[in-house]
């Protein structure tokens, strides 16, 4: 694929921003799609701001079915809002379709083109650097949770087929060890281990849900702290963003990613693993205001599996990363010969953390139960 800026000036004629554009540059700290802030300046008003995104073409073959399920789920999401007396144009993604009135652009490359207004007085955090923040993150998906409670999830296109699809995850590492292309098993053999102790785990969560004890939902699986739009004003998430995953799930994967991600204090990478450590209390922080935000809308199989979305989540990353490295580092980029083996190391730490406060988890959330 060309680089973005090649057919850049293309794209940017086959939409009506409905005022002048004075420029457009490269914006956030995505690695997946390639995005840019366009400015425009209408004439008797301040300077109105767009996001334009190229949307990756290796991770999404079918970019018709990414914009429908967007779209779909936007636009429920607008009504929701509306009708329970909340700012659309805040609090809800909004796709603006080009000229000829379709979902997204195809460029003269083949490139993939949307665009969104832009949300002003809000802030894109990288990390969670306090409990408030990381809170207020949960209260932000909880509430996404609760929007859409009602949404048919099964009508949702898999825009990453088994993405969260656990048995999966492991029928595919078990392959890569024993296939053992590169030689690299033996050094990691304490990881092979680690998973192989581990395979029942892979099952939990989808065999509540075949016996009809999780439902299917529609699920973010993308739930770190910079898909949130936080106001500027009051640091409370008001828009939750990068719906390319939205997909039917279990509630347990978007609390659970979010813990993996936020309920710790070190690096993904970090190589140091007495520093890798489960924050119970930023665990109960997230728990309580994801469950806040959802307003009762969980029923108390979910609220009692929450602990387990926290431990399959990080395992499945763990699995996702050692997979990779015996693979030869094919699907995430590396810095160095063993960064997805330094990965997955910190994952497993995580769970053997969680495992280890177990206890407490099931405390936390069974506070919740009736």
């Amino acid at each position: 694929m060309v680089p973005a800026e090649q057919t850049l000036q293309e794209v940017l004629s086959v939409f009506d921003f409905g005022a002048p554009v004075v420029g457009a540059i490269r914006y956030g700290q995505g690695h997946i799609n390639d995005t840019f802030v366009v400015h425009t300046q209408p004439e008797d008003h301040c300077c109105r701001r767009f996001i334009l995104q190229r949307m990756s073409a290796a991770a999404f073959k079918r970019p018709d079915q990414l914009m429908e399920n967007i779209i779909n789920v936007t636009e429920y999401l607008g009504r929701q809002i509306k009708d329970k007396g909340g700012d659309r144009s805040r609090e809800a993604m909004e796709v603006i379709r080009p000229k000829n009135g379709q979902p997204f652009y195809t460029d003269s490359q083949g490139g993939a083109w949307r665009l969104y207004p832009f949300v002003e007085g809000t802030v894109c955090h990288q990390a969670a650097d306090t409990p408030e923040l990381f809170a207020a993150s949960g209260r932000a998906f909880g509430r996404f949770q609760q929007l859409l409670k009602d949404y048919p999830a099964g009508t949702l296109y898999e825009t990453i087929p088994r993405f969260h699809d656990t048995e999966d995850r492991l029928a595919k590492f078990k392959a890569a060890v024993q296939a053992d292309r590169l030689g690299r098993a033996a050094q990691c053999q304490p990881e092979i281990d680690f998973v192989l102790a581990r395979t029942s785990d892979c099952s939990v969560a989808l065999d509540a849900m075949r016996a009809g004890k999780l439902p299917l939902r529609v699920t973010h699986n993308d739930t770190k702290l910079n898909n949130v739009l936080m106001d500027s004003k009051t640091g409370e998430g008001i828009c939750i963003i990068d719906l390319d995953t939205v997909m039917p799930g279990l509630v347990l994967y978007d609390f659970g990613d979010s813990i993996r991600f936020g309920a710790n204090h070190s690096a993904e990478d970090e190589t140091d693993l007495s520093k890798v450590n489960l924050d119970v209390s930023l665990f109960a922080a997230y728990t309580d205001a994801f469950l806040e935000g959802t307003g009762g809308s969980l029923t108390e199989a979910e609220i009692a599996y929450l602990p387990w979305g926290a431990k399959l989540m990080t395992l499945e990353c763990g699995i996702r990363f050692l997979t990779d490295y015996l693979e030869g580092d094919h699907y995430f980029h590396i810095a160095r010969e063993t960064h997805n083996l330094d990965r997955c190391r910190t994952q497993f730490k995580l769970v053997a953390d969680m495992e280890a406060h177990w206890a407490e988890l099931e405390a936390i959330a069974g506070k919740y139960l009736k």
